[in-house]
């Protein structure tokens, strides 16, 4: 619940952005109709946004339509923000169901990077934050999750970059034949686990996410590795996590 009540007239100039994003032109009588602002006050504000470069007034035919300046309202808000507001309450809401920390993770060049997680919510986890831990696309489950799904010539190209690489947990890309099967049998399950003898105090479960057709990220969730075995893991929690990885699908598309 905020702290504070809201303060109307903001809620008002919101309110007046969307009546006139929803059509080219609008009059101010319908204005009226689908705010519900009195007219002097939504003159008021119609003038106020206009002084912004955010409104246009047509005087001719007594109608406003949303300026250009209005565009610079999103110039800050790029695809992860999106992909972590898609993510963050449904991801939330399965830790406190499960209690272990879940990761959303994103590509970055030659590996993903953890861009939102649960640990605040966890009672169960390990470190006290993974924000901005850069993960190997080879050697741990929500990196190996985006290169078994990515598009095929997106993978060979990371594929190129990646045996090329001097970090000890991409040294499997030397190996092709290996490599292969292993994203071919991640494909075929669904699912990818991290490569045995990294961290090994834990483990992590993960899932691809899908915008459409195309994987823009990866859900992982990570547990004590004394407290059950990978295939535990898996009979337990994998459907969990594909229903998060769809529903965040599904807010992404709603976005």
């Amino acid at each position: 619940m905020p702290s504070y009540a809201p303060i109307r007239a903001v809620e008002r100039a919101l309110d007046v952005l969307l009546a006139l994003n929803r059509q080219p032109v609008c009059p101010l009588d319908l204005l009226h109709q689908q705010t519900r602002i009195p007219k002097p006050t939504l003159v008021r504000l119609l003038e106020t946004l206009q002084g912004k470069g955010l409104v246009v007034h047509s005087p001719q035919y007594g109608a406003y339509s949303l300026a250009s300046g209005v565009k610079t309202l999103s110039a800050g808000y790029h695809g992860e923000p999106r992909i972590v507001e898609a993510t963050a309450a449904p991801a939330d809401a399965l830790t406190r169901k499960i209690k272990w920390p879940l990761a959303l993770a994103v590509p970055d060049y030659d590996a993903v990077v953890v861009r939102y997680s649960t640990i605040p919510t966890s009672p169960l986890a390990l470190l006290h934050s993974t924000i901005n831990m850069r993960l190997s696309l080879v050697g741990r489950a929500l990196g190996r999750a985006y290169l078994a799904f990515c598009g095929r010539e997106e993978r060979r190209a990371l594929l190129d970059i990646l045996r090329l690489s001097p970090n000890e947990e991409d040294a499997m890309a030397q190996d092709k034949a290996a490599l292969q099967a292993m994203l071919r049998k991640i494909r075929q399950q669904g699912y990818a686990l991290r490569a045995p003898g990294i961290r090994p105090v834990s483990g992590t479960l993960a899932v691809p996410v899908f915008e459409g057709t195309r994987v823009v990220a990866t859900i992982g969730m990570t547990w004590i590795a004394s407290t059950f075995s990978n295939e535990q893991a898996v009979e337990r929690y994998l459907e969990p996590l594909q229903t998060l990885s769809r529903q965040v699908s599904e807010r992404l598309a709603a976005l």
